[in-house]
Order: structure tokens, then C-alpha cells, then sequence
């Protein structure tokens, strides 16, 4: 039955949260970035930023991991950031949260439909640039509609696609380690690993971002808390593995890969290596009905992932509007299928221009925007959260602690400040950081106008809610109380004494 407080449902379990993460990480993301990552680089040491990458995931991941246990409700990191840092400045940073959200998330899905769009290219050899771009947009209008059912349906879906996602990765990785070159894959260039030069920063921030980018989406689960079954269990180890999992997959196929093509090919605008690098390596190992067959699975795991990514990402302004923090048309569920409409449409049509906008620009322009704007409210936000609850709330119940507290914090907090600060060298001409912050500061400003409309803080109280220091007894089930389950041990009892939720004035 629908939970009274969300309307949400519990019926996800640990498989299929963890599919859920991995079929949105590894969609087309290793596929495309590849020989971007190979010309950052300028070797195939470019592997380097599959590993950087990793480390930052995990490190990032057991952020949410602490989070998504203790506060288990729809929206992810809408939740943390508004009980994070309502003692101070109430609900701006929520909004400002929901207000990237809804240009990152779409813009995750875009590229993700230029990649699909560039593989369908090796198929569709003649494809002109106005079909593509009609098959992009119908790309995403038919993930839009599959999302239009119950969550236990999708769930079922999206288990069948990741089945898909991993025949297609692990047939690539077979056919490149069965005519591997291992003089391909470890001979460097001179300097490859000069790490005393800036050149060789630029490229690693490069290949950070791409790496980090392709891991994109072992939060996924998290975006879903109020409908994760045991999710004080479930969100830290669907989390872990999927990025474990991944990681060791996009190591094989990278390294699989520049073990059979030259990676001064990949790197050249107009070869075939640089558009398709995984179908033209099973073209030259398997033959040409092989790189076919399995670039239509390297498509269908491409839609898996923008499946999932949607499937998430649609619950974010669901939570927030709920909460009176967004739009509130955008807090109605399907009477029927109880999923968010307004948000999912929305977001589909954001995605959908996004798409176009890059298809006249570059993939790249859309990967770096879409990092730079997470980055700011999102990643850096969310790390000082996870700090600022555990002080403002040591009541609240953990059922997972993050390892080795506070070093993944810090080295999570150093790698995107990397990729925030060096995005403008990795884009010269198009100033990813300067439209981030022009993003975020029109969202201060929307802040301010709606805050004004509704009388909240600075033109009214703050609003003091800790819903998840109460009702704190594990397996309660609803959709905002914390989780059951023995994950890491509980990191305190609930805090029986919160009492409801208040308004209380500002202190001086």
C-alpha cells in the first residue's frame, strides 16, 4: 500500500536497485568517451582517468551512501541538503538544488541520446543530420512513455535491460581481449607521465571528468528512498557494488579497446575509430556482422541508462514540490500508477533540448555544463551536509557510517573541485564554469522572488523540520522516516524528544 505520507510504495529490493544504479552508469558513456579521454591524455595512459574516476566514485559514494541510509526519502539529495542547512539559510539551498537539478539531470539524458544517435551513425551510414536528430527526440519520448506505468513494472524492465547491459559489455571485452596487443595498450608516448608539467593536469582534469561522468549514476537508488525496500541495507550496497562492479568492467573494456586500435586513430575528428570506437574494434576482431549485432546492444544499454536516469531523476522535483520548495503542480502522482507526471514530462522536454543544442555544438560542451552546475550545489553541497548532520542531528539514526570518516569526504571535496576549476581549459571558448554560475546566480535570484511569494525565510521564519529524528523505530516503512536494517550499525537512537516540526525566529 501507497505510504500516507509520500504516496509512495516500498518495492524495490537490493538486485534491482543495484541494476537500477548500474544500467544508468553504464549506458554509452565508456563507448563515446574513450577517445576523448585517449586526446586528453594524449596515450593510452589514458586509463588513468578510468582509475581517478573510480576513486572519486567510490569516495563520493560513500557520501550517499551515509546519506540515502539515514534519510531515506524521495528526491536524494533534495532531502540531505534541506536538513543539512535549514538551521541557516532555510530553504535556498534545496531550491537551489532542485533548480540545477532540473538542467543536469535532462542534460545527463541528452548526452546520453547524442551517443546513441552517434553509434545508430555506424548502422545508418547515410543518416543525414535531420534524421538524427528526429531519432534522438523519439528516443527520448519512448523513454518518457515506457516510464508511464507502476515502479514495479519499471523495476522489471530496467533487470532486463541490465541483463542487456552486461552481454553487451562483456562481448566487448571478449572480442578485444581475444586480439589484444599488449604493445598497443602499455606503450606510452615520451612524457606521458610528466607529472611536473600543467600540460599533464589539464589532460588528467580532463580525464577526470569524463571518467567521473561515466561513472554517473551509482546514486540513482538514492533518488528513489521512499520507494527502496530496507533501504538502511539496501542503498550502501547498491551503491558499493555498482561502482565496484563498473569499475572493473570500464577498466577491461578500455583497456581491451587500445589493445586493438591505434590510439592516434581514435583521437582524429573525422575517423570512424573517433565516432564508433567499440563497433569499429568489433569490426576488426569479429568481423562485420558481429560489430552489427553488438552495436545494436551497445543501443539498447544506451537506453537502459537514459531509462534509469529519467526513472531517478523525475522524483527529485516530486520531493521538493511536495515540501512547498518547487512548483506545486509539480507534486501530483498518476492517480493510478502513483509515479510524479509534471516532472517526468518536463524533464523530458528539457532533455530533448538539450539534445538539440548539442547536436549544433559538441558532446563535450554538454558534459562539461552539465558538471559544472552539478558540482556546485550538488557534489560540494552535499559533502558539507554529510559534516554539518552529523553535528546538527548525532541523534539521527545511521544505519550505515561512512568508512574511514573523514578521508572519502575530503578526497571526494578535492576531486570535483579539479574538475569545477580546470572545465574552462577543457572547454576553451564555450566557459562552462562562467554559465554555471550564471545558472546558480539566477536561481539565487528566483529563490529571492519565491520567497518573497510565500513569506519564508529571509521574509519570514525559518522553518525548522528534523522528521527524521522521529518516529525513528527501524522498519516504521514510511516513505521520509529513516530506514530498517542492519547496515553498518546504527549510529544512535532516535531522538524520541524532537517533537513536531516548528517555525521559530531567526537568531540574531
Amino acid at each position: 500500500m501507497a505510504d500516507p505520507a509520500t504516496g509512495f510504495v516500498r518495492r524495490i529490493g537490493p538486485f534491482q536497485a543495484t541494476a537500477i544504479n548500474m544500467s544508468q552508469m553504464c549506458g554509452i558513456g565508456p563507448f563515446i568517451t574513450i577517445p576523448l579521454m585517449v586526446g586528453a591524455f594524449r596515450g593510452p595512459q589514458a586509463v588513468i582517468g578510468f582509475v581517478a574516476g573510480a576513486v572519486l566514485a567510490l569516495a563520493d559514494g560513500l557520501v550517499w551512501a551515509e546519506l540515502g541510509a539515514a534519510m531515506p526519502g524521495a528526491g536524494g539529495s533534495y532531502v540531505y541538503l534541506r536538513q543539512a542547512f535549514q538551521y541557516r539559510t532555510g530553504r535556498l539551498m534545496p531550491f537551489l538544488f532542485v533548480w540545477t537539478a532540473m538542467l543536469f539531470i535532462p542534460l545527463a539524458m541528452a548526452s546520453g541520446a547524442l551517443g546513441f544517435v552517434q553509434y545508430l551513425g555506424y548502422l545508418w551510414p547515410g543518416m543525414t543530420r535531420t534524421q538524427g536528430n528526429l531519432v534522438g527526440l523519439a528516443v527520448i519520448a519512448l523513454v518518457v512513455a515506457l516510464l508511464w506505468r507502476r515502479v514495479e513494472n519499471i523495476a522489471r524492465i530496467t533487470t532486463v535491460l541490465w541483463g542487456v547491459m552486461i552481454l553487451c559489455v562483456l562481448l566487448v571485452i571478449v572480442a578485444a581481449f581475444t586480439h589484444f596487443d599488449p604493445g598497443m595498450a602499455f606503450t606510452y608516448p615520451e612524457g606521458a607521465f610528466a607529472v611536473t608539467t600543467s600540460g599533464f593536469w589539464i589532460g588528467f582534469a580532463a580525464g577526470l571528468t569524463n571518467g567521473i561522468y561515466d561513472y554517473g549514476g551509482y546514486n540513482t537508488a538514492a533518488y528513489l528512498g521512499a520507494e527502496i525496500k530496507d533501504p538502511g541495507r539496501t542503498l550502501p550496497r547498491a551503491i558499493v557494488f555498482s561502482i565496484l562492479g563498473i569499475m572493473t568492467i570500464y577498466l577491461l573494456v578500455q583497456i581491451g579497446v587500445l589493445g586493438v586500435i591505434d590510439w592516434e586513430e581514435m583521437t582524429k575528428e573525422d575517423s570512424p575509430a573517433y565516432a564508433a570506437v567499440a563497433a569499429v574494434m568489433l569490426e576488426r576482431t569479429w568481423g562485420p556482422t558481429a560489430a552489427d549485432v553488438i552495436t545494436v546492444l551497445i543501443l539498447v544499454t544506451t537506453f537502459a541508462s537514459l531509462f534509469a536516469g529519467l526513472l531517478g531523476g523525475s522524483r527529485v522535483p516530486y520531493d521538493a514540490a511536495r515540501d512547498k520548495v518547487f512548483f506545486r503542480s509539480f507534486a501530483r502522482l498518476h492517480p493510478v500508477h502513483r509515479f510524479p507526471v509534471l516532472p517526468l514530462l518536463s524533464m523530458g522536454v528539457i532533455a530533448s533540448a538539450g539534445f538539440l543544442i548539442g547536436r549544433y555544438t559538441s558532446l563535450m560542451t554538454i558534459i562539461l555544463l552539465l558538471m559544472t552546475v552539478m558540482v556546485i550545489v550538488q557534489a560540494l553541497a552535499q559533502i558539507v551536509a554529510l559534516t554539518v548532520l552529523r553535528r546538527r542531528q548525532p541523534g539521527l539514526r545511521r544505519p550505515y557510517r561512512m568508512w574511514l570518516y573523514p578521508l572519502p569526504s575530503l578526497v571526494a571535496f578535492v576531486g570535483w573541485v579539479v574538475i569545477f576549476g580546470y572545465a574552462d581549459k577543457n572547454s576553451p571558448g564555450h566557459h562552462p564554469i562562467e554559465w554555471s554560475l550564471a545558472w546558480v546566480g539566477a536561481g539565487c535570484v528566483a529563490f529571492v522572488l519565491w520567497a518573497a511569494y510565500e513569506k519564508v525565510w529571509p521574509f519570514g521564519p525559518r522553518e525548522i523540520s528534523e522528521e527524521y529524528l522521529r518516529d525513528g523505530e527501524p522498519g516504521s516503512g514510511s516513505g521520509d522516516r529513516p530506514g530498517s536494517g542492519p547496515g553498518g550499525g546504527p549510529d544512535g537512537e532516535a531522538d524520541g524528544d524532537a517533537g513536531p516540526d516548528s517555525r521559530e525566529p531567526a537568531p540574531a
